[in-house]
C-alpha cells in the first residue's frame, strides 16, 4: 500500500527559506518522508497560495505529486466547512485574525478523501484548531503533524 503526506503551503514557506526558524524541521521531515518512501503530495490549492508570493519554479516539483482539487474533494469540503463555520459561530473554536477558513477545509477534505494520505504537515497552528474540530466531528483518516515539533519526537527517530 502506498503511503503519503500532504504538505501545506506553510511547509514550503519554511522549507524554501534557510533563514526561517523552522527550516531545519522542514528539511528533516522532508528527508525522513523521502527515506521512508512516502509520496510527498502538494495540492493545487497550496500551489495557488504559494504562487501568490512566490514562483512555481521554486517548488521542488520533481519530488512531489500534485493533487488536483476534484469533485469528491469539493463535496467533502462542503461538509467540513459547515462544521467549521458552525464551530466558529458558536465560539467553539477561536481563530486569531482568520476570517476565512475554506482553504483549510479544502486541504483537509483532500487528505481525508485520499486513501494513501496518512499525514498532513503544517506549521499553521490556526489550521490545527480547525483540524481538531473536524476530527472530533468526523474522525478524520489522517493525522495533523505540527512542523514546530521535530520529526524525531513524532516518529521516535534519533538524530545521530
Amino acid at each position: 500500500m502506498r503511503k503519503a503526506v500532504l504538505l501545506d503551503t506553510s511547509f514550503f514557506l519554511r522549507f524554501l527559506n534557510e533563514s526561517d526558524p523552522l527550516f531545519k524541521n522542514a528539511e528533516d521531515y522532508y528527508k525522513y518522508f523521502l527515506g521512508e518512501k512516502y509520496d510527498l503530495v502538494i495540492s493545487t490549492i497550496s500551489i495557488a497560495e504559494y504562487c501568490s508570493g512566490g514562483d512555481l519554479s521554486e517548488l521542488p516539483l520533481l519530488n512531489l505529486q500534485i493533487l488536483p482539487f476534484n469533485l469528491n474533494h469539493a463535496k467533502r469540503t462542503g461538509e467540513f466547512a459547515r462544521v467549521a463555520f458552525q464551530a466558529k459561530k458558536e465560539k467553539a473554536i477561536e481563530l486569531k485574525e482568520r476570517l476565512l477558513i475554506p482553504n483549510d477545509t479544502k486541504l483537509f477534505s483532500q487528505a481525508d478523501s485520499e486513501d494513501s494520505i496518512l499525514y498532513y504537515l503544517s506549521s499553521d497552528s490556526e489550521s490545527q484548531k480547525i483540524y481538531e474540530v473536524l476530527n472530533s466531528a468526523f474522525k478524520l483518516r489522517f493525522k495533523f503533524l505540527d512542523l514546530n515539533t521535530n520529526h524525531g519526537h513524532i516518529f521516535g527517530v534519533l538524530d545521530l
